[in-house]
């Protein structure tokens, strides 16, 4: 009998297309695996058991499942973007439990690809930060589950990386895609800003949020953006993966682009962690011999970049928490969104955003891509972090994921990509920054990283030592 949790989309959706398996096949398998694992993970909010099976019937029923990119695969969703017919509960207790009437435009993309929601998934209260925890549950890193598996898109990461879905939906406002792909071992890509429609929370925070991909493989991230952004490039043939590798080079120097390695923190007083300076110079290397110009050179990050994070960071969710009883919210939720509130007005008019753009655009005229590493050190503990002080999560976020919210501020695409082991048994990664628009360049060097240095796809689920 042949196993289908644990595929990939790609492998799933040509199975449901050819009729060697049913979409509810494939669904009822993964919804097992769910059952039987996520008692150790916490990856999910809310299992949809009999409203995906039957969308699976459906699914199996359409006219035009022939041609779905995304025949039958199980998708997750994060808990702020709205399913119809399900409350969208943003990981608080203060949100209301209302049944959403639409799905968020995302949602709706994916199902009109033949995807199937098998669930929401956990996030920390109003997605504020980067271990994801909370009043509705705790999402553990299935690779060690007494670490977190980050955030906020945290059980969408886990979710993926235990095999429980192959294709998991977040969003990214500081790096709550990338730090919980890092962490767990997954592609997360950012896309630049207006290349997926947003519409998170009240306002996107000011237009740093974009939703994206959380998947096992490059070519599984590459068609769930396509299906995101609604492109046509939604064909998972050999000569489309060609012609994607191919525009991911520069005309007249095949396989050759200029590609910057830093791995110095952009904001003063965070330290990097060898394990992690180690893997993003492992990569460069593995890059340069795959022919790239690959070089030492540090982005110009200005001394104000702290400053200027944490004031989108909390005004962001400052916004947020408004129409919210403040009573029903964690204090260090509070907390934030009181420190955001004195920076809305000046946030809103996004000088210091385009100050940052215009500091680091002459950099990205002379180097294409930009390799750092992904964390500075590894995930914290999968502790209960909304019980404890604003300052704890503050400096505990800020130390570990330092290199994610400059492209938050700038809206330029960023990802990050599974390569090696680090000395505790987890998962390695490196962050890929791009130009405005270079998401299909960023998709083509990471598919060389893959196949440089291919990643074991899912977790065992066991605990591994101490280390990193």
């Amino acid at each position: 009998m042949t196993s289908w949790a644990g595929r990939t989309a790609v492998e799933i959706a040509a199975a449901v297309r050819e009729e060697r398996v049913t979409p509810r096949e494939v669904v009822a398998e993964h919804l097992a695996r769910i059952e039987l694992l996520d008692v150790r993970v916490g990856a999910f909010r809310r299992l949809r058991t009999a409203d995906a099976l039957a969308e699976a019937d459906e699914v199996a029923a359409r006219p035009d499942l022939a041609g779905l990119p995304l025949a039958g695969v199980p998708v997750a969703v994060k808990d702020n973007l709205a399913v119809r017919g399900e409350s969208t509960r943003n990981g608080s207790a203060a949100s209301p439990d209302t049944p959403a009437g639409e799905d968020h435009v995302t949602v709706a993309r994916l199902r009109a690809a033949g995807a199937v929601v098998v669930g929401l998934t956990n996030v920390p209260e109003l997605c504020v930060f980067g271990t994801t925890d909370g009043v509705h549950g705790t999402a553990r890193n299935p690779w060690d589950t007494t670490r977190t598996a980050g955030g906020s898109s945290g059980g969408s990461a886990a979710a993926v990386a235990a095999g429980m879905v192959p294709l998991a939906l977040g969003n990214d406002g500081m790096g709550s895609l990338r730090i919980p792909a890092a962490n767990c071992g997954l592609i997360g890509l950012k896309p630049g800003h207006g290349t997926v429609p947003a519409g998170i929370g009240h306002g996107d925070w000011f237009g740093m949020s974009e939703n994206g991909p959380l998947a096992t493989t490059v070519e599984d991230a590459r068609l769930m953006l396509a299906v995101l952004a609604a492109t046509d490039a939604v064909r998972t043939d050999a000569v489309h993966a060609d012609a994607l590798h191919a525009d991911a080079v520069r005309a007249g120097e095949p396989g050759a682009l200029s590609v910057a390695v830093s791995v110095r923190s952009p904001l003063p007083g965070v330290t990097v962690s060898r394990p992690y300076v180690d893997t993003a110079r492992t990569a460069a290397g593995a890059l340069a011999g795959a022919g790239h110009r690959v070089r030492r050179a540090d982005p110009p990050y200005p001394v104000w970049l702290g400053t200027t994070s944490l004031a989108h960071w909390t005004a962001g969710t400052a916004m947020d928490a408004e129409g919210l009883d403040p009573r029903r919210l964690t204090r260090r939720t509070r907390v934030h969104a009181g420190v955001g509130r004195r920076f809305v007005d000046s946030v809103r008019t996004g000088v210091r955003r385009q100050q940052l753009r215009e500091r680091l655009a002459p950099f990205f005229e002379e180097h294409e891509v930009l390799l750092t590493p992904a964390l500075a050190r590894r995930g914290p503990a999968a502790a209960q972090w909304h019980k404890r002080g604003w300052l704890p999560n503050l400096l505990v976020n800020t130390n570990y994921s330092p290199f994610t919210p400059p492209w938050n501020l700038t809206g330029w695409p960023a990802m990050v990509v599974p390569f090696g082991t680090l000395p505790s048994g987890l998962p390695g990664a490196v962050q890929l920054v791009g130009r405005p628009g270079s998401e299909t360049v960023l998709l083509g060097l990471a598919a060389q990283l893959e196949e440089l240095r291919p990643w074991t796809r899912t977790a065992p689920l066991g605990v591994v030592q101490e280390g990193a």
